[in-house]
């Protein structure tokens, strides 16, 4: 459903201004402030949806550790296993001799989704990563 552009305007600090410049410039061609300004609004929309409670999402965490580290895997099998209805998939991926990734994508409410990702994110031995999620239905 299409709805009319309107017009607003912003103020703001001119190094900010310039900075955000930049970032719509490497974001590409087709780019300009206008769709650069929306795409950050979806974001935030999404983003404070997610968090809703009984909010639906899908989400994405993916995880960097060393598979040598005491457990670890079956530490990270068994988080897995008792949150077996939320996990849809995952992605393993040997970085090289030592490091691994992991890709497990999720699915629930998205306190429960950032829940599982907390633990898994927290087990000794996960080096680092990072949650993605987005609302199942969002409304923007």
């Amino acid at each position: 459903m299409a709805s009319d552009l309107v017009r607003f305007s912003v103020a703001m600090p001119e190094d900010l201004l310039m900075d955000f410049d930049a970032y719509v410039a490497r974001r590409g061609l087709a780019r300009n402030r206008s769709e650069v300004v929306r795409d950050l609004v979806r974001d935030a929309l999404v983003k404070d949806e997610c968090a809703l409670p009984g909010a639906e999402v899908m989400g994405t965490l993916t995880i960097v550790f060393n598979h040598h580290a005491s457990d670890i895997q079956e530490k990270l099998n068994a988080i897995q296993h008792d949150h077996y209805a939320n996990i849809i998939s995952s992605t393993h991926v040997h970085l090289d001799q030592d490091n691994c990734l992991e890709v497990i994508i999720m699915r629930g409410e998205g306190v429960a989704v950032q829940k599982i990702a907390d633990k898994i994110l927290g087990t000794k031995g996960v080096k680092n990563g990072g949650v993605v999620v987005t609302a199942v239905d969002p409304r923007v």
